[in-house]
């Protein structure tokens, strides 16, 4: 092949490329990705619950599931919300009506770990036993493996999970914030909203 046979056979894979990746519906990919979150809570479901064929499960957790599990490891859980949290802060302007249900994942979570932090000195890392529910596929509904809670303390350390709640409660709070903001002063622009950024990341 010649140079320019080469050149037209790599012109014409860019072509085919930048059209398929032009071909994906990224919004609805959003909208989709913050559903899954409904589909795994954990605990007394809300009435305006999307997915209704979940039903309600392990009332005494709360939480998301983890990965298709029946387990909750708040670490992941935590590093999901945190990442959520702050996505809605920086982007949630262009999520449209997906903007609300985002808001409510972020609740889901945080409600539970404020319950999960709630005791002094110590944060609850886990609930449920991994090695019964990864033998064990059925759904949440429905189990019947043990719920028994993981914690980490001074005795017992685990400064990732705990930091990493923090961080997710500290994200979430930045958006409740500024939410709070923008009803007692209304819409600001960039500008005001970096030096409000700025003046949080002070306290």
């Amino acid at each position: 092949m010649t140079q320019v046979q080469w050149l037209l056979v790599l012109i014409a894979m860019t072509i085919v490329v930048v059209t398929k990746v032009a071909s994906h519906d990224y919004g609805d990919a959003l909208s989709k990705s913050i559903l899954f979150f409904e589909g795994q809570r954990s605990g007394k479901l809300p009435p305006n619950q999307r997915m209704t064929w979940r039903k309600d499960s392990a009332l005494h957790d709360g939480g998301y599931y983890d990965a298709g599990d029946n387990v909750k490891f708040n670490f992941p859980m935590a590093f999901s919300t945190t990442i959520l949290a702050w996505s809605v802060l920086e982007f949630g302007n262009f999520m449209g009506s997906d903007l609300s249900n985002a808001l409510d994942a972020i609740k889901w979570a945080t409600d539970y770990f404020l319950k999960a932090t709630s005791i002094p000195g110590f944060v609850y890392a886990q609930v449920g036993d991994p090695y019964a529910d990864h033998n064990c596929w059925e759904r949440p509904e429905d189990m019947d493996t043990p719920r028994t809670p993981y914690a980490v303390s001074k005795r017992f350390p685990g400064s990732e999970v705990s930091a990493e709640i923090a961080a997710a409660l500290a994200a979430s709070s930045l958006k409740k914030k500024n939410e709070e903001e923008e009803e007692e002063e209304g819409e600001f622009d960039a500008g005001e909203k970096e030096k409000w950024l700025t003046k949080i990341g002070k306290v």
